[in-house]
């Protein structure tokens, strides 16, 4: 399958919900990440990033946690007390995408000012 790069859409509220109900795994492995690019209100979009971050499929689990970095570099906000233990549990659940969850920390350290992390980044091979 050759991959297809394009601009993340800008989703209305309304989209967003349907992607969320139509549960089409395509559209859920992106919606983090243009909800986090893109969707105007940091909270909200905090919000759906952490939810997703619980989703059964591990590509949208590691894409809601660089969602976040999304946020963090384009809003400036996020909520250390919710996002901090998601992230963890992600850097201890997940295998194959660890990668991207090590580097969604990484740029949420450098664009929020935190250090969180950085006993369990040392510890990582």
């Amino acid at each position: 399958m050759e991959k297809i790069y394009k601009p993340l859409q800008i989703l209305s509220e309304d989209e967003i919900e349907r992607i969320l109900l139509d549960d089409n795994i395509q559209e859920l492995i992106t919606l983090p990440l243009s909800v986090g690019e893109t969707f105007p209100q940091w909270k909200v979009a905090q919000d759906l990033c952490i939810k997703l971050s619980e989703y059964p499929d591990p590509r949208v689990r590691a894409n809601s946690i660089l969602g976040l970095a999304y946020i963090a570099r384009t809003k400036g906000k996020l909520e250390k007390y919710i996002v901090k233990p998601v992230i963890f549990r992600a850097l201890r659940e997940e295998t194959e995408y660890k990668w991207r969850i090590i580097d969604a920390l990484k740029d949420i350290n450098l664009f929020m000012g935190w250090n969180i992390g950085a006993k369990k980044l040392k510890s990582i091979p």
